[in-house]
């Protein structure tokens, strides 16, 4: 049976990223991204974070006590983690058995993210074939998303893609992605290889602590910026919560 069309956050509206905890959106916010663990924010279209393609630190253990199998391994046993997030564990996609039964791992995650109301899930780390060694492939990973992804569109949820600009047209072609999540697309000169692809169903995340952001003018030139997505929000880079210290949120 095919799913539903799903439906995407309102053009036009400002955006927050509030993996670092939910707090009430501030006036004219119509889009935020919230962790999984987390609740939807009242009244906006919400994203709910999956960690799709690595471990959670603090499941770390459980992975390797319980789906060794399923991590992927260097050859004398050593679990392949992602240098950036060392308490990370980077999932083995090389076989479709594999493939199938992370699915049924994540799927309680996913289920409970359309149980609690979020209008979409964005899955993080797709590119891990990057940081595998060559353990992992492009392929591989293409077709544990796409599985991902048709198991989203069953819950009636719209899916996002998580950066991976080099990903192309293959993201919403060939695994079906209905949006994308990018994080600094204006520091690295890629909001094209976004926006070509997915047009305004783009939400960029810049952070402070780039030459993009760390002024007032720096950000409104950003904001002046043609190159820049529709929706784009200015965080700090621990994502903290509004009102704690380093918070700093601002929109265009």
């Amino acid at each position: 049976m095919t799913a539903a069309p799903v439906q995407l956050w309102p053009a036009g509206v400002g955006a927050d990223y509030q993996l670092g905890g939910g707090y009430p959106p501030a006036a004219g916010v119509g889009v935020v991204a919230r962790d999984s663990s987390d609740e939807p924010a009242a009244g906006v279209w919400n994203i709910c974070y999956v960690n799709g393609f690595q471990s959670q630190p603090q499941d770390r253990e459980k992975w390797l006590a319980e789906r060794q199998d399923l991590v992927l391994l260097e050859s004398d046993g050593t679990p392949v983690i992602d240098e950036g997030w060392p308490d990370e564990l980077l999932l083995d996609t090389t076989t479709e058995a594999k493939r199938e039964r992370l699915v049924a791992v994540l799927d309680p995650t996913l289920t409970g993210c359309a149980a609690d109301g979020f209008d979409a899930i964005e899955l993080d780390n797709l590119d891990s074939w990057t940081r595998s060694g060559g353990r992992l492939t492009e392929d591989g990973n293409i077709a544990f998303a796409a599985l991902l992804v048709q198991r989203i569109h069953q819950l009636g949820l719209a899916a996002g893609q998580k950066n991976t600009p080099q990903l192309g047209a293959r993201g919403p072609d060939e695994i079906g992605y209905d949006f994308v999540v990018a994080e600094e697309c204006l520091v690295y000169d890629e909001c094209a290889a976004y926006t070509d692809v997915y047009g305004d169903a783009v939400l960029d995340i810049e952070y402070s602590d780039t030459e993009v952001g760390a002024t007032a003018a720096d950000w409104a030139a950003a904001c002046a910026d043609p190159a820049r997505p529709a929706t784009i929000v200015l965080r700090d880079r621990l994502l903290a919560v509004a009102g704690s210290d380093g918070y700093v949120r601002d929109g265009c």
